[in-house]
């Protein structure tokens, strides 16, 4: 028999299960199940990208400073606090291989992100599930949860998949009060989609416990390149740029992120599309009794009578070539996350809900 085993916690990790994106015998399919951008990237950032072929032999900047360079400028931030990575999931796992192991604490929402739980056990920390209120973040529920052995606090703000979020008032109350040995972790994945919305970067600037994560694989349209950011103290930016390779970005991405985030018109047209047609979708669903919370991010969470209402809307949605996600993994079994798309695919999918209510 076998002596070779992996660390503790591997084999407790479920398998991430991205949203889906073919039904088989169907060709106009619209694919919602992974709130990517209707719209695609920036033209700017296609054109870099594009160029960036020229130079596929040499090797890519290990220190990312023309990307950190026009973030800070565009978003008004210290560049030297800034660290890149393979999407804010590269960053979520830099913090739990450096902050959290064995004997120590995760703590995360009961429907936040998946890659919560997975970095944590994959670190081989325990993970610490908390309750929300009615599908928001609850401050005091994670106050109550941190122990001496916390290390981590993660809340996505806006969260996934609820869409709602908590006002920066609570989130400095949540810093202030976490064990001095904590680090508050703000992801800030669709923090681009609610105007005025800094994700934390103040807060951050403010405190030496608060970490933001970010990415362009949201409103940017960028997912297919896996880039994403993270800005800190100096003191953590320190720690996580020693566990990261040296060329965990390609040339390529680099490219069309730093083109995407200069590209302020196009992001400006991408969240007000959106804005418009989240409204539009939230409002349609209602009327045919299909609810859901106030959404600030690109998706809405359909909330229905029961798992099994939820599952045969899904699979009449898949009959008609819609693809939405279940998210029972998420803790929220009567739910779709249906994400947010063009004027096309919004009707479409209001049309497809409303047939389905009107035959169940």
């Amino acid at each position: 028999m076998t002596q070779i085993a992996p660390q503790p916690g591997i084999m407790e990790i479920d398998l991430y299960q991205g949203g889906a994106a073919h039904v088989a015998g169907l060709d106009n399919v619209v694919k919602l199940s992974s709130n990517e951008n209707p719209l695609g990237p920036s033209p700017a950032a296609v054109e870099a990208y594009r160029r960036a072929a020229y130079d596929l032999h040499r090797y890519p900047s290990s220190d990312h400073s023309a990307l950190r360079a026009s973030i800070a400028e565009v978003l008004g931030l210290d560049a030297g606090r800034i660290i890149c990575g393979a999407g804010s999931d590269e960053i979520i796992a830099f913090l739990c291989q450096a902050y959290a192991g064995p004997g120590t604490e995760v703590v995360h929402t009961e429907h936040g992100f998946a890659m919560y739980r997975i970095s944590a056990l994959a670190a081989g920390a325990t993970p610490v599930e908390v309750p929300e209120r009615e599908r928001v973040t609850d401050v005091d529920a994670i106050l109550a949860a941190c122990t001496d052995a916390t290390r981590l606090v993660f809340i996505a703000n806006p969260n996934n998949p609820t869409g709602t979020m908590i006002g920066l008032a609570e989130i400095e109350r949540l810093a202030e009060g976490l064990p001095p040995q904590a680090l508050l972790v703000l992801d800030g994945a669709y923090a681009e989609y609610v105007e005025g919305y800094d994700g934390g970067a103040a807060l951050v600037d403010r405190r030496d416990n608060v970490v933001m994560t970010r990415t362009f694989s949201k409103l940017y349209g960028l997912g297919g390149l896996r880039i994403g950011w993270g800005y800190g103290p100096a003191h953590v930016i320190d720690v996580l740029n020693r566990v990261r390779g040296p060329f965990n970005l390609s040339q390529a991405a680099l490219n069309a992120a730093e083109a995407a985030i200069r590209d302020r018109a196009y992001t400006d047209h991408c969240r007000a599309e959106n804005a418009r047609w989240r409204t539009w979708l939230a409002d349609a669903l209602a009327e045919i009794g299909v609810p859901s919370d106030v959404s600030l991010a690109n998706f809405v969470l359909a909330r229905f009578a029961n798992q099994a209402k939820a599952e045969a809307c899904d699979d009449y949605l898949k009959s008609q070539g819609l693809i939405v996600r279940r998210v029972a993994g998420y803790n929220l079994p009567n739910c779709l996350r249906i994400t947010v798309g063009d004027e096309s695919a919004c009707r479409r999918v209001v049309h497809a809900v409303r047939q389905f209510k009107g035959g169940s």
